[in-house]
């Protein structure tokens, strides 16, 4: 599957939806609960991919979780409420590191989520390991020389697939011996050329769960992928 041809004018009408503060509320009901939404915040009220993704997973009981672009917090949360002990929840920009802690205060799981500023692994220490890793990306490819120009951008788009190439790079190096390493994607992405990053690391990626749902005024498949060693 490659991306969807328009995938980028899609991505740009996306990200100035998720900017725009008219009609954005200051909280949302998702998955039977409530949470703040901060500005400059991806909005999960205006698609569908927190809600499967977080409704999908299969959240290591008693184990350690770590969410790259935890935006919200959702995700996280809802990992440290279905019995992980541990979860890391990691963005790279100020308003969804500040809007994750709001939530995890607001749903009493904040003694469980360790919150940090970084991109992909950079803030994590050399030793950190996980039970499950898990990454709703920045699917729409972007041109290399792409720059982002809010803080909403880099949860929509990906210059070059550099940070699906690192996800794939250092992200198996931070599990556990039995961890697993998930992506949440969809088919505004280029799953060609993922397929194909992945196997130059070695890893073969299989489907999980999927679904159609409309986003907006199109229709975006969702995608829960797992990354496996070749044997």
């Amino acid at each position: 599957m490659s991306a969807t041809p328009d995938a980028f004018e899609i991505g740009r009408r996306l990200a100035a939806r998720h900017r725009s503060l008219e009609e954005r509320p200051k909280e949302f009901e998702l998955l039977g609960r409530s949470w703040d939404l901060l500005p400059g915040v991806f909005a999960p009220v205006w698609t569908t991919s927190t809600e499967v993704f977080s409704a999908w997973l299969p959240y290591p009981p008693g184990g350690s979780f770590l969410e790259i672009g935890s935006g919200t917090g959702v995700t996280a949360v809802m990992a440290a409420l279905s019995g992980c002990a541990q979860v890391t929840a990691v963005d790279i920009t100020e308003p969804a590191v500040r809007n994750t802690r709001l939530n995890t205060a607001r749903h009493h799981v904040a003694d469980r989520v360790r919150v940090l500023r970084g991109d992909l692994f950079d803030a994590l220490g050399g030793d950190d390991r996980f039970d499950m890793i898990f990454w709703n990306s920045n699917v729409v490819e972007a041109p290399e020389r792409f720059a982002y120009e809010d803080d909403i951008q880099p949860a929509i788009f990906d210059p070059g697939y550099a940070a699906h190439a690192r996800y794939l790079r250092h992200g198996p190096r931070h599990l556990t011996e039995e961890g697993r390493l998930l992506l949440g994607f969809n088919s505004l992405g280029n799953l060609d050329r993922l397929n194909r990053l992945a196997a130059e690391r070695g890893l073969r990626t299989v489907t999980r769960h999927s679904v159609s749902r409309r986003a907006g005024d199109f229709a975006v498949d969702f995608l829960l992928l797992e990354f496996l060693r070749f044997e």
